[in-house]
C-alpha cells in the first residue's frame, strides 16, 4: 500500500470502525467496508477473528482427545522418534495407560540429544518427558494465550470438568483464530491432494495449491493465498460451510467437508453454461 488515504493501515481504520454508535453492529460495519472496498479480503477476515476472539474458549479451538497424536509412557525413545516423523509435530504427548491420562509431553529436541547415543534409544521415553500444561476445557483463549507467553508455553492439555483429558490445544491453534490457518513445512501437499476421479470431476484437499489448479485448467490466481481453501475462503468472506457452492472461471467447486476454520476436501467440475452465466 502506498501513504496515501486509500493506503491508510488496518490500524488506522479502526478508528472509522469504532466511531458507529453502540446500537450498529461492528461485525456489520467491517463486512460492509469490505463489500465498499475499504478493507482487502485479508483483513476483514483478521478483523472478524479480534472481534470474535473474546468469546472463544479452549473447547471451540483444540484439537479432540480421540485426533490427539501421543505415545505411551512405556514407549522407547526410538519409537517416540517414529511418532514425531509420523506426525510432524515438534511436540507429543505422552499418557499412562489410555489417553485420558496424560502425563507428560515430549519436545523433539530432547528426543535428537538422545539419537546422537545409541545406548540411548531403547530407553522409555517417560525419562525424558517434561511436566504438561494442564487447562480447563473452558478458558477464555485470550487469557490462555497470555499464559502461553508468560509461562512461555507453547502446548497445552485440555481437561474436562472431571479432570480428564478433553483435547490439546497449541499457541498455534490460537493464532490461527486471528490470522487464518498457519502453514509451516509439515502442511505442504502431496500428490494425492488432487484426484481424478474421471470424466472431468476432481476432488481435492482445501490445502491444494492454485499453482497445480492451473495445470489441470483452472486459472485462479491470487496475491493474497496460494491454495484453493484460501482462495474461496476470500472469494466468500468466510470459511464456506459443506455443501456451498461457488463457480468460478468456468468451474463449478462444491465444498465436501471444512470445519469454522478452513476447508477440508472439495469437488471441482466444469461448470455448465448456465452455472458460469
Amino acid at each position: 500500500m502506498d501513504g496515501g488515504s486509500e493506503g491508510r493501515s488496518i490500524w488506522a481504520r479502526l478508528g472509522h470502525f469504532f466511531g458507529h454508535n453502540e446500537e450498529e453492529s461492528l461485525e456489520r460495519a467491517i463486512i460492509d467496508a469490505r463489500a465498499e472496498g475499504e478493507v482487502e479480503a485479508e483483513e476483514e477476515s483478521m478483523l472478524l477473528g479480534i472481534l470474535r476472539f473474546n468469546d472463544l474458549k479452549v473447547e471451540d479451538t483444540m484439537t479432540p482427545r480421540t485426533d490427539i497424536d501421543c505415545v505411551s509412557q512405556n514407549a522407547t525413545i526410538r519409537e517416540a522418534v517414529a511418532a514425531v516423523i509420523a506426525s510432524g509435530h515438534s511436540r507429543i504427548p505422552i499418557y499412562k495407560d489410555t489417553r485420558d491420562n496424560i502425563v507428560g509431553i515430549v519436545h523433539a529436541k530432547d528426543l535428537l540429544s538422545c539419537l546422537a547415543e545409541p545406548d540411548q534409544q531403547d530407553r522409555q521415553v517417560s525419562s525424558i518427558m517434561r511436566e504438561p500444561f494442564f487447562v480447563p476445557e473452558t478458558k477464555n483463549i485470550r487469557t490462555l494465550l497470555q499464559e502461553f507467553r508468560s509461562q512461555k508455553q507453547h502446548i497445552a492439555i485440555a481437561l474436562d470438568e472431571y479432570g480428564g483429558t478433553s483435547g490439546l490445544i497449541t499457541i498455534e491453534d490460537v493464532l490461527e483464530e486471528i490470522v487464518g490457518d498457519i502453514q509451516d513445512e509439515h502442511d505442504k501437499p502431496s500428490q494425492e491432494d488432487i484426484r481424478d476421479m474421471g470424466q472431468g470431476v476432481y476432488e481435492m484437499s482445501g490445502r491444494a495449491f492454485l499453482e497445480d489448479l492451473a495445470e489441470l485448467g483452472m486459472p485462479l490466481q491470487s496475491d493474497e493465498v496460494d491454495t484453493i481453501g484460501g482462495y474461496l475462503s476470500t472469494e466468500a468472506g468466510h470459511v464456506p460451510a459443506a455443501g456451498e457452492t461457488f463457480t468460478v472461471e468456468g468451474w463449478k467447486f462444491t465444498i465436501l467437508d471444512a470445519d469454522k476454520k478452513h476447508i477440508k476436501k472439495l469437488s471441482a467440475c466444469r461448470a455448465t453454461q448456465e452455472e458460469a452465466s
